[in-house]
This record gives structure tokens, sequence and C-alpha cells, in this order.
């Protein structure tokens, strides 16, 4: 009799067990998860394909890149902004963009030129948009204006023009379409608000003011009309590398006209308007789209409030004084 030593049947059992079991397990657990994930591109390019979306703020930044991704996701886009020229322009470059795509049916989007902080204009853009269309299946709601300067010396006439465009010009849109989706019972409501919208900086008051009150709103607007069927999808980006901080209007009303570092060094519109894509072709309620530290200052304002709010005191006083010197 030839006795194998101990070690050598164990590691004999060993291999035996993963060429048996582990092997075959693995190459199907993830033969199940790409089938799960094709399934889930499947569904979600139905979904995007031949609906009816409406983009606000549509002329620049992430909207511009918005209207790119769901043009190339085969939806019927409407358009809107404040300066008709440049919707001209965009609705020339995606004529362009559909030229060289040959595996989605694309449509020619409609544009809608009205300014979002005039509300009278806003309920005669969703008249507009219904009498051409018919219908509305989501509504993106992306225009918004930033904010810099310290509290006491913004007069309330600049706090008030934030919250005009970027929530009751949005909220007054919302609420203009959505007895149309009510009555199909049917329609997606996204609203792209930012990290600010869970956290406050200093320096940006009104601009978090805004965010704070358009996550609130939506939140509400998410219980209140799932029995219609309808979802509501909530976008906080973080930095995003867009004009936002050029054209954000400062204490006394005037264009602050400075991209800031942070803005600079943020993500790309295109890469988060992929992430606006996919969320809202998975219905998804809420999505975060920041790098780590934000992510991280989130939790800390909700676990450890003190500390937090100990930093963002030490932060005002560190660009304040490098403000002054």
């Amino acid at each position: 009799l030839v006795f194998k030593p101990l070690k050598t049947v164990q590691k004999g059992k060993l291999m035996d067990l993963t060429s048996t079991v582990i092997i075959p397990l693995l190459f199907g657990s993830l033969g199940i998860f790409a089938l799960f994930r094709l399934l889930q591109w499947m569904r979600m390019r139905a979904y995007l394909q031949e609906a009816v979306v409406v983009i606000t703020g549509a002329t620049s930044g992430l909207g511009k890149e918005c209207a790119k991704a769901f043009h190339a996701a085969g939806s019927k886009l409407v358009l809107c902004g404040r300066d008709s020229e440049k919707l001209k322009d965009l609705v020339q470059q995606l004529s362009t963009m559909t030229n060289h795509q040959k595996n989605v049916s694309t449509h020619k989007p409609h544009t809608v030129v009205f300014d979002l902080s005039d509300t009278k204009t806003v309920l005669n853009a969703a008249e507009e948009i219904l009498r051409y269309l018919g219908h509305v299946d989501i509504l993106i709601n992306n225009a918004g204006v930033s904010f810099r300067g310290t509290i006491v010396d913004t007069g309330l006439d600049v706090d008030k023009k934030v919250m005009e465009t970027n929530y009751f010009g949005p909220i007054a849109l919302t609420k203009a379409l959505l007895p149309s989706m009510i009555k199909r019972r049917q329609g997606h409501i996204v609203a792209i608000s930012s990290i600010q919208g869970k956290i406050s900086i200093p320096f940006r008051s009104a601009y978090a003011a805004s965010k704070h009150a358009t996550q609130a709103f939506f939140d509400c607007l998410r219980a209140e009309v799932k029995q219609y069927n309808i979802d509501v999808t909530v976008i906080s980006p973080g930095y995003i590398q867009t004009n936002l901080s050029l054209n954000a209007i400062t204490a006394d009303g005037s264009r602050y006209g400075v991209m800031d570092k942070n803005t600079a060094e943020g993500q790309t519109a295109a890469e988060v308007a992929q992430v606006v894509l996919s969320a809202v072709g998975q219905k998804k309620k809420e999505v975060l789209v920041a790098g780590l530290t934000p992510s991280l200052a989130v939790c800390l304002r909700n676990l450890f409030p003190r500390l937090f709010f100990t930093l963002m005191a030490t932060r005002a006083k560190k660009e304040r004084k490098a403000k002054d010197s």
C-alpha cells in the first residue's frame, strides 16, 4: 500500500472542489450578472426610445450634454432655454450626430424659448409643449443659477432671484405639466439638484437654500404621485466642469465671472449626463453624483453634525482670509 501525505490529499480535494464547484459557480454567477445587465440595458433603451423628454437649461453645460445623451437614446426632445440662437445651434449639432448614428432612430428636437424665472412665461411654455406634442413622458428640471457672497452683504432681491430660477421656476413647470401626467397615469419627473441640497457650505447661502427647497419639494412629490404611477428622480451632483461659477450671481446681483478651482477640477458634464441618462432609464429615486470627500461630508452632517459645523466654520474663516489677503 502507498500512503499519500495528508497535505497532498487535502490539496487534491481542494483542487477537485475548485474545478467541479467553485469555478462553474463563478462563471455561472458572472453569466447571470451579464444577463441581468443586458436585460436592464434593453429595458432602459425601450423606456427612453420614443419618449417625449423636456430638458430645461439645454443650451449649455449639463443640460446640453443631457440633450446629446437622450437624443442618442432615441428620445423625442423638447429643448428649453432663454437663447433661441443657442437652441438652434444645439439642434444643428444634434442633427450632425444623427448623420453618424444608425442603430437608433432619432427625432428632430422641438425648441421652446422662455425664462424660467418668469412664472408667466413658464406656464405659456408648458401650454406650447403640450399643444405641440400632446404629452410629456420625462421632464428634466436642469436649469439653474449659482451664487457667491456673504449673507450680510446680500440683498433680499438677490435671494429672491436665485429662488425664482432654481426653485419656483422648476416647480411652476412641474405643476403645469403634472395634471397631464396624472391623467395618463404615466410620467417621470427629474430634478437636477446639487450636493448642496444636502449640505450647506459658506458663501453659497442663496444657492444652497434653493437646492434644499428643491430636495424637499420633490421628495414630497415622489410620495404624492406614487399612486398615479409617476416616478420622481432627484440627482445631486457635486462639482461639474461647467460655467456655473462663472455665471453665478454675487451679493450685489452682478456676475461672479470666476472659474472656481473645484469646479474646474470636477467631473465633465458629459460624464454626469450619462449618469442622469442611466438613473432615469432605471427609474432610480435618488442619485448622489459626487467624489469621496463630498459624499463623506453628507454622512458627517447626518452622523456628526457638531464636527461638520466646526469644519464649515473653519472653511469660512479660511476663505474669508484668502479673499481679504
